[in-house]
């Protein structure tokens, strides 16, 4: 099985050689970092960013398009970075630099050994956009965990006496934070409506009941949970970051997980 997907990922010497292009230049920053200068390091990141696009292009529009749990993450990873970039322009002293370039190398890294099985767009009108809306809802909810570890991290230095390294104040960091909870919840929500509302076209009927829709649907009551308690109760801190964490991974199951099952474990397409 492993062997088929390398197999379907050396189809394509190009897509190889923009993840492997991407994923070097998103390492050099990462590994270099006492080495180039800032500048040099954003504008490596600027170009693994658009490499990354590019790999990430020619996967979904290239000859036989192809979508699964690894580009999932891929394309998770792309819109985390993208907002990291414009975040960025607004906040200069942001600084999280080595874990998204790690992130970025190895997501990328991981969609050209397991690009996926070809992707029907003629099933259906809506498929698109509701894998859009899907993957909107990762990237956002994405970044609303990195925000939070980084809030984690710099609320555990600050106990430690020591000056925290984000780079932004820890109210910032918060607010930030829930802010991407907040709308990657609502695009969550927008998917699973659309998914109900034109189930019949995409999948025969209404609603499936399956791993996919279970885990979907827990993670959106977590995610709503914690908006509601933060909201009413004022929740925040750890027991808030845990109830992001437990929605993240609930969702991460929803989709990621159940498409690895069936194309790596079962070695089923669908």
């Amino acid at each position: 099985m492993l062997s088929q997907s390398f197999t379907a990922a050396g189809a394509s010497p190009l897509g190889w050689t923009l993840a492997i292009a991407a994923a070097i230049a998103y390492a050099i920053p990462a590994l270099a970092t006492e080495r180039i200068r800032e500048n040099g390091a954003r504008l490596c990141l600027r170009l693994a960013w658009v490499l990354h696009a590019a790999a990430l292009g020619w996967s979904l529009l290239g000859d036989v398009p192809r979508f699964g749990f690894a580009p999932a993450l891929s394309i998770t990873a792309w819109l985390v970075l993208t907002v990291y970039a414009v975040e960025q322009q607004l906040y200069p002293q942001m600084r999280s630099r080595w874990p998204l370039s790690a992130l970025g190398s190895l997501a990328v890294l991981l969609a050209a050994v397991f690009p996926g099985a070809p992707l029907h767009v003629d099933a259906s009108p809506w498929l698109p956009l509701h894998l859009a809306l899907g993957i909107a809802s990762y990237g956002l909810l994405g970044a609303a965990v990195v925000h939070a570890a980084l809030m984690s991290r710099a609320e555990r230095q600050m106990r430690q006496g020591a000056g925290h390294d984000s780079g932004l104040p820890l109210l910032t960091l918060e607010r930030l934070t829930f802010r991407f909870v907040m709308a990657g919840f609502l695009l969550l929500t927008a998917t699973l409506i659309a998914g109900w509302w034109f189930g019949e076209a995409l999948y025969g009927r209404a609603w499936v009941w399956n791993h996919k829709s279970v885990f979907s649907l827990l993670s959106w009551l977590t995610f709503a949970a914690l908006l509601f308690g933060r909201s009413r109760f004022g929740w925040r801190g750890k027991s808030a970051v845990r109830i992001l964490y437990a929605g993240a991974v609930l969702l991460l199951l929803a989709y990621a997980g159940s498409r690895f099952v069936l194309e790596v474990v079962l070695g089923r397409s669908a």
